[in-house]
């Protein structure tokens, strides 16, 4: 299933920290990596243009960046069997094509301390979740927090009952076998109001909720286990998968709509703060 994984860098040191999963992870599904950096051709002062012309500056600065990318992880990622890709635009709609024309088959990014493991909303990384066709794998900021090797022995796949999870749970199941791990499905039945009217509520949903999710799981071939959790649906979704010991948890994501895209859903939400490597489909 996944034999080509893109690797957007920008030679951070969130980035060379995550240098390590990569490789490792490439080596369990035996992928190969592609490295790729987009780099902004427009970003000189105005005070710049004075001494010479902006095609000048342009050039200098595309011949610098293909040079800090040949030179990016070579011990890990050898140039002979790690390509490097260079690109000039808008970093997350590039990576999106960059991944979609040569047919990668997963994206692997970190997300960044700060602000944007606060928010998440305007980063390349939430961008690409947006755009791009293929899976991502994203996760906590790396080089403060070392990543787990996704060797370990469990994953988690969060399902809704629509017939998308069919899908999502096929590829978890296919992706976490490849490399010796199991799968286990979890679904979150939402609570609202009063503990008594929740009460009622996840005792009605929970007997639906399994017929489907057994047909749902006989779509998928799907015989392992599946639990039904009630509670807010973030927060319940991640302590649950925290108690499973998941070692990655894959999520759906929902197809593009309208201008604002995916970020209707609790992809986000759920990457920001799980603390586990997260796989949207």
């Amino acid at each position: 299933m996944i034999r080509r994984i893109l690797f957007p860098v920008d030679f951070s040191a969130v980035c060379a920290a995550m240098a390590a999963y990569v490789q490792r992870a490439a080596g369990l599904w035996g992928a190969t990596v592609s490295l790729v950096h987009v780099c902004d051709l427009t970003s000189y002062s105005g005070f710049e243009l004075y001494a010479r012309p902006g095609s000048e500056i342009a050039e200098e600065q595309w011949n610098v960046a293909k040079d800090k990318l040949d030179r990016f992880l070579v011990p890990e990622f050898p140039r002979e069997s790690s390509p490097r890709i260079l690109s000039a635009g808008d970093a997350a709609s590039l990576i999106a094509k960059t991944a979609k024309e040569n047919q990668f088959d997963l994206i692997v990014m970190p997300t960044h301390a700060g602000r944007f493991r606060r928010m998440l909303l305007g980063s390349t990384t939430a961008k690409v979740l947006d755009d791009a066709e293929c899976p991502v794998l994203t996760m906590q900021h790396a080089e403060s927090v070392a990543p787990r090797s996704p060797e370990h022995r469990t994953w988690v796949c969060a399902i809704g009952l629509a017939s998308d999870s069919v899908r999502v749970l096929r590829l978890a199941q296919s992706a976490a076998a490849e490399i010796g791990a199991g799968t286990s499905v979890l679904h979150v039945i939402a609570e609202e109001g009063g503990e008594s009217e929740s009460d009622r509520k996840s005792a009605k949903q929970s007997e639906s909720a399994r017929k489907r999710l057994a047909e749902l799981a006989a779509a998928a071939s799907y015989g392992g286990n599946v639990r039904i959790v009630a509670g807010p649906v973030k927060e319940t979704l991640l302590s649950a998968a925290k108690e499973s010991q998941a070692d990655v948890l894959v999520i759906g994501r929902s197809a593009p709509s309208g201008f604002v895209g995916r970020m209707r859903d609790l992809t986000y939400a759920l990457i920001r703060d799980s603390v586990c490597p997260v796989v949207s489909v």
